[in-house]
């Protein structure tokens, strides 16, 4: 799969007391994907959808009271190096890593959109479920792209942007042309088919 980059925005830092995770106003926007993974255990939550500010700008107009916000779901894993990894390592120069860190994110909830047939916003359910493996930079991410088939970030250091990561995956997942199932208020007639509504009435 193509590389996603996300480490060059998300940087290094040491965490909080926290075993497994960096709090900020009580939403887990920052990660320490290392202490995850020892910690063994899934890490959950729930992101306002104000707060995914790139995601509420499809359609801001909504009225998000009540909106029961997108709920979130974190598990990091160690594993050990596949051979075509330590392969795409090794063309590069440097020494094979035994382990590596994976990331699974779930997602779930609705999201805001503009329908592109009437041109009225929705809410949109969506759900995401990847996994993605950590390479140490842009370098790897590129040499490794065509050999293997999960999806790679670049993480600079034990923080991790999760509210990034979720902004990123829910935009991902948005359908190019976003649509109701069935449009709210009849749809306003094109001038062809108001022209065709007139010559079937003309031949009646």
């Amino acid at each position: 799969m193509l590389a996603v980059s996300h480490g060059a925005r998300r940087g290094g830092g040491s965490a909080h007391d926290n075993p497994t995770m960096e709090q900020s106003d009580a939403f887990y926007d920052w990660i320490d994907l290392e202490r995850l993974a020892r910690s063994g255990q899934p890490l959950r939550g729930v992101q306002p959808i104000e707060r995914l500010q790139r995601v509420w700008a499809e359609a801001p107009q909504l009225d998000a009271q009540g909106h029961p916000g997108v709920a979130w779901q974190v598990r990091a894993q160690w594993r050990e190096a596949s051979s075509p990894v330590a392969a795409a390592l090794r063309l590069l120069g440097g020494a094979a890593a035994t382990r590596q860190l994976w990331l699974h994110l779930r997602v779930q909830g609705a999201v805001p959109l503009v329908c592109q047939r009437c041109l009225e916003p929705f809410w949109q359910p969506l759900e995401v479920d990847r996994w993605f493996r950590f390479v140490a930079d842009e370098a790897a991410a590129w040499a490794e792209d065509e050999r293997c088939e999960e999806d790679l970030l670049v993480a600079n250091g034990p923080r991790f942007d999760l509210r990034s990561l979720i902004e990123d995956e829910l935009l991902l997942a948005a359908p190019l042309a976003p649509m109701h199932e069935r449009c709210p208020r009849p749809l306003p007639l094109s001038a062809g088919d108001r022209l065709g509504l007139a010559d079937a009435e003309s031949n009646v």
